[in-house]
């Protein structure tokens, strides 16, 4: 394997740890109505569960509710109990043909609790991020006991790694903050 191989696979992998972090924090519900906020839902479809955006369609009818449509009636009392079990704090109300689910205002204090959350992922995803660069050091070194490498592509190759490290942490800060920031927006 050669740097440049070394290099590109710690990339791809800090990208992911990046898109990982942005999933987890789309469940993290801030102050307007998001459709994504029911993604993680899954609802009983004859005996499987089945993520809810593949059987009823997820509107966001106003700024403080989702409107959930699904394809067939008889699931309204399954996506019902679905949304009140996913652990959102949320309340649906199940009509004849939908179910409507009106978003509460958030607290300061669980906003503040949200805040806090959102630290503790964006820490993890800098750890995540930390341990792919250990990793990639990890083989440029076993490259240099081979002597594939000379000891200053070694060391460039080091710097190269602390660089790609400083740009994706500092993304992971930039995710952390907007997300932040999105929560104490009153």
């Amino acid at each position: 394997m050669s740097i440049a191989e070394i290099k590109k696979d710690a990339e791809q992998r800090m990208k992911k740890s990046i898109e990982a972090l942005k999933s987890e924090l789309t469940r993290l519900r801030t102050g307007r109505a998001s459709a994504g906020l029911l993604d993680h839902v899954e609802v009983d479809y004859y005996g499987s569960p089945t993520p809810l955006s593949q059987v009823a369609s997820i509107s966001v009818a106003d700024a403080r509710s989702l409107l959930v449509t699904p394809w067939e009636k008889p699931l309204i009392p399954k996506i019902d109990k679905a949304i009140r079990d996913a652990g959102l704090g949320l309340n649906p109300v199940a009509g004849s043909d939908n179910v409507r689910v009106p978003l509460p205002a958030l607290s300061e204090e669980r906003r503040k609790e949200m805040v806090k959350i959102v630290r503790q992922e964006g820490e993890g995803a800098r750890v995540a991020i930390r341990n792919i660069r250990r990793d990639a050091i990890a083989q440029v070194k076993d490259l240099l006991k081979q002597k594939s490498i000379s000891e200053d592509e070694g060391r460039r190759a080091e710097e190269e790694f602390q660089k790609l490290t400083d740009r994706f942490v500092d993304e992971v800060d930039g995710v952390v903050e907007a997300k932040e920031s999105d929560l104490m927006e009153v």
